[in-house]
């Protein structure tokens, strides 16, 4: 686990992220003043998962989805029917 100074961190921040991310490193600590201050570390991958077709089956759509929209339109402009 190397150990660079501020000045350094904040010119090359761009290249110690790409070591973080390659795994190069696993982690960087950033010194201030020649005492550690701050720990870099790369974030673990987050699931993404399958997303399409995830609510497929719960629901059912009608033949004619439009066939309602008068109704729908008058539920939102306050109309009784």
């Amino acid at each position: 686990m190397p150990t660079v100074n501020m000045l350094e961190a904040k010119t090359h921040l761009s290249k110690l992220v790409d070591r973080l991310e390659s795994g190069q490193e696993t982690e960087i600590i950033i010194a201030r003043n020649g005492r550690p201050a701050a720990r870099l570390v790369a974030l673990k991958p987050g699931g993404t998962g399958q997303r399409i077709g995830i609510a497929k089956g719960k629901y059912v759509i009608p033949d004619n989805i439009d066939e309602d929209n008068e109704l729908v339109a008058d539920l939102f402009n306050g109309k009784d029917e």
